[in-house]
């Protein structure tokens, strides 16, 4: 199922920058963030991420070039970075609900930051939510309602 709603993410988000002209946080951001609405403090732990790469591309803006690839490596490689720090020390486990909260993927909060930084934050939010849930719809209309748990 993973791969299928990693596909399904793809073509949705391939959708939604064709018609709107905005993208889904990134063209694989969709499908990883539909797995995991059934923890929503999952997602805002790797909103929260996000939005702390976003904070240091505008802070280090200002001395330095961001634009295009370096951009986005410095997004991705921040992201990594402050996913692993989440993961390893529990920085986000305050969060409240039963399922720890942790960050999802390794390069999802990059792309995210990236394509706020991009087109903007709304829109970004905006799209990713709405194809996330779109996706995880279908998923469960393939799958009977049969829903791995991660």
């Amino acid at each position: 199922m993973f791969e299928v709603a990693i596909g399904l993410g793809v073509i949705i988000s391939l959708f939604f920058l064709e018609t709107f002209g905005a993208a889904a946080g990134g063209i694989v951001v969709s499908g990883y963030i539909a797995l995991y609405l059934h923890h929503p403090w999952t997602v805002v732990a790797t909103l929260i991420i996000s939005f702390v790469v976003l904070l240091l591309v505008k802070i280090l803006r200002k001395w330095m070039f961001m634009y295009g690839r370096r951009r986005m490596v410095f997004s991705i490689l921040a992201g990594f970075i402050l996913g692993w720090l989440v993961r390893r020390y529990g920085l986000l486990n305050y969060l409240p609900g039963e399922h720890p909260a942790n960050v999802i993927g390794f390069i999802i909060p990059g792309l995210i930051a990236n394509s706020m930084e991009r087109q903007g934050i709304l829109p970004t939010i905006a799209i990713m939510v709405v194809a996330a849930v779109i996706v995880r719809f279908i998923l469960i209309l393939v799958f009977n309602g049969q829903l791995i748990n991660f």
